[in-house]
């Protein structure tokens, strides 16, 4: 089972006490189609500080998904505030009333799995500066989100296994975050062999010396 299918399965165990069904309907709904790309860098970061740690250990995987959830619902926000689906009428005042409940839902229960580890902090800033960015708009705002996710998931990640992750590791994955446009394309394509492989290699200490700039690995996963 590769890493997306297992974060996948994890996040949808995560959230089986949801309810009432039409916002569990809800939740499903936008995470049936979700790259799992935060999850599953969250997963690469802890491999590449420990090659020997079992990443489908349950405390790594449901950081893994802490990191998944959190991002899942501040993008649904951030596509509700896009979309303004109440403007339309009665019947999709009721939808977006379960799509707003549905990201608290999947923030709050992201927030849960990561509020004892060392990626608390960094998660609780991820949150505010959403909040702050969507408020101010300021140019760039769009890719904000991504950037600061990839460092999220690189402190939830290599805390996992060892000490908070070194600066170049973060700087790599804002940079990668960043890239993407404002969303992340699925895990398989933003986070080939080669991708996974740099990302190993700056969170050990090593700089490799094919790294491509995040533009770079982003059009090359569009392309694909």
């Amino acid at each position: 089972m590769d890493d997306a299918v297992r974060a996948r399965e994890a996040a949808r165990s995560a959230l089986d006490d949801v309810g009432p069904a039409d916002l569990r309907a809800a939740i499903d709904e936008w995470l049936a189609d979700a790259s799992m790309t935060p999850a599953a860098l969250t997963l690469v970061c802890a491999r590449g500080v420990d090659g020997g740690l079992d990443a489908t250990a349950p405390g790594v995987v449901e950081r893994a998904v802490g990191v998944q959830l959190v991002y899942e619902g501040l993008r649904l926000t951030r596509h509700l505030v896009a979309d303004e689906p109440w403007a339309a009428g009665v019947d999709d005042d009721i939808a977006a009333d379960l799509d707003i409940l549905a990201a608290d839902v999947l923030v709050s229960r992201g927030f849960y799995l990561l509020a004892t580890t060392e990626a608390a902090d960094r998660a609780v800033a991820v949150i505010r500066a959403f909040g702050r960015d969507q408020t101010t708009r300021a140019e760039g705002f769009e890719t904000e989100l991504e950037g600061d996710v990839c460092a999220l998931a690189a402190w939830a990640g290599t805390t996992a296994a060892a000490g908070p992750p070194r600066d170049a590791l973060v700087d790599h994955l804002v940079a990668f975050g960043r890239g993407f446009g404002g969303g992340f394309p699925g895990a398989a394509r933003a986070l080939d062999d080669a991708a996974r492989d740099r990302v190993a290699a700056v969170a050990a200490g090593e700089r490799p010396a094919d790294t491509p700039d995040a533009d770079t690995v982003a059009r090359s996963a569009g392309d694909s």
